[in-house]
């Protein structure tokens, strides 16, 4: 079976190729990946209308992720300064790997590169993160079952 960072080697090199579609099979596991076709956003405006009563206008916009900004510059540098542990996959996020269980990592828990901070689900594996730098977590910046996309920010590490 491959490890994450090969994982993460192949996503990157499908995501860069004009391939849309990988599936690798061995040993009874099988990966694939699927890149998202993104379709042409559509806008329809309204023309004048002499009438006092208007039609609405249609939109479809194709929405991305957008992250906010901290209020002030001082915790704006202080985010930048961070660092981050983004989910190498598409997937589910989980924090611990039972919801009878404790979560992996909280805020103000000390970490080293080998911990596991999470779980991440694609097709029906579960994937454990590990933290790959030392530190300290400072926040937390996903919901337990939330799904997350590649390259997604997971955490913010204070790292040593």
């Amino acid at each position: 079976m491959l490890n994450i960072d090969e994982i993460r080697q192949l996503i990157k090199l499908i995501d860069e190729s004009s391939i849309d579609e990988f599936t690798y099979e061995n040993e009874g596991s099988k990966i694939e990946l699927k890149k998202r076709i993104n379709q042409p956003v559509q806008m329809v405006q309204e023309a004048p209308v002499v009438s006092t009563q208007a039609s609405p206008v249609q939109t479809q916009v194709q929405q991305s992720p957008v992250q906010e900004k901290p209020a002030n510059q001082e915790a704006a540098n202080a985010h930048e300064n961070l660092h981050k542990i983004t989910s190498p996959m598409v997937g589910t996020f989980y924090a611990s790997s039972s919801p009878d269980v404790d979560p992996y990592v909280t805020i103000g828990s000390k970490i080293s590169e080998s911990t596991v901070v999470c779980i991440v689900e694609a097709m029906k594996l579960f994937n454990e993160i590990e933290a790959e730098v030392k530190g300290e977590i400072v926040e937390v910046l996903v919901e337990n079952g939330q799904l997350v996309e590649y390259g997604q920010p997971l955490f913010l590490v204070k790292a040593e």
